[in-house]
């Protein structure tokens, strides 16, 4: 049985943020999506999901680092920790020259049985447990998980659009996306995976934000170039700009400077906390396609301003 440990790769000693990055490290490159001739990246992936998910639970990471469970989640060896030992690895066994020196009228080594593991009850298997006792056999594994990817387009994963996905069995569900959601996100759905003796396993889905021709995402904000006319920038005007919510209007000064990065909030990506970053626009000035024109309005005039003196040059 793997150590949940070594199968992410990282110390006993490892952050919560340290295995959730080794997990989505291994989860991108083990993916079923990305190694369909691959069985045994397949395997991987759900043995990384697995040791994740023990790892990134308080409860169970303690358990485990305590000896108390083993690394599928199951009760431990009952006797793990009680000294001395039958034998086991890195134990020493009883042997028949440990009990000489007693007398020659004889050793009842059931009395000495007794004596550690609680009376003759718990010797022969009875109510008082002890060294009879059987261990309890462990419950049934669940099914597999299975792996689905999930394309969602950036708009509607800004404004967490719920999304719809069709099941292996053939079922459809929609999904609402979480906050803080991204490129790389995973969903657990309990009991859509494989059926098993234990039950189902669970669905692992991986959410993949597509691109977008003039938003880009920066971190829980979103940005893009807007541009406008020369007449706008020197005049001012009230111009159209779209967002991730729709068109809103936005005002433009008079004199305004190409460059001009204007903040929209709440126009951004989710954030963990439920909130949400802002739109970031930044304003490019085109000059007309008929410079012929422009430059006869500006005929005799001359700009005597220096721009560049604070470059020094």
């Amino acid at each position: 049985m793997s150590d949940p440990y070594a199968t992410l790769g990282v110390s006993r000693t490892a952050s919560e943020q340290e295995i959730k990055s080794a997990y989505r490290k291994l989860a991108k490159e083990l993916h079923p999506d990305r190694n369909k001739d691959n069985p045994k990246a397949a395997e991987r992936f759900s043995e990384v999901t697995n040791a994740y998910d023990l790892l990134s639970d308080k409860d169970k990471r303690a358990q485990f680092d305590r000896g108390e469970i083993d690394a599928e989640g199951n009760p431990a060896n009952p006797f793990a920790g009680m000294g001395g030992g039958f034998g086991g690895a890195g134990q020493r066994g009883y042997r028949a020259q440990d009990f000489e020196g007693f007398g020659n009228e004889g050793l009842d080594l059931g009395d000495i049985f007794d004596g550690l593991f609680g009376g003759g009850g718990a010797r022969r298997g009875g109510p008082a447990g002890g060294f009879g006792q059987q261990r309890r056999p462990p419950p049934p594994r669940k099914g597999a998980d299975i792996a689905y990817r999930l394309r969602v387009p950036f708009v509607e994963a800004a404004t967490r659009a719920d999304q719809r996905i069709t099941l292996a069995d053939g079922k459809t569900i929609d999904l609402k996306l979480p906050a803080g959601v991204e490129d790389g996100t995973q969903m657990r759905l309990k009991g859509k995976g494989e059926q098993g003796p234990g039950g189902a396993g669970d669905g692992i889905v991986t959410i993949a934000v597509d691109r977008h021709k003039f938003f880009q995402r920066d971190g829980h904000d979103v940005r893009m170039d807007l541009p406008i006319t020369l007449d706008e920038a020197v005049n001012g005007a009230k111009v159209k700009c779209p967002t991730v919510d729709g068109t809103v209007m936005l005002t433009i000064k008079p004199g305004t400077h190409g460059g001009t990065v204007m903040r929209l909030k709440g126009k951004g990506f989710s954030k963990k906390d439920g909130s949400r970053g802002d739109q970031l626009v930044t304003l490019e000035i085109q000059l007309p396609e008929d410079l012929e024109a422009l430059a006869k309005r500006l005929e005799g005039w001359k700009d005597e301003g220096e721009p560049r003196s604070k470059l020094g040059v």
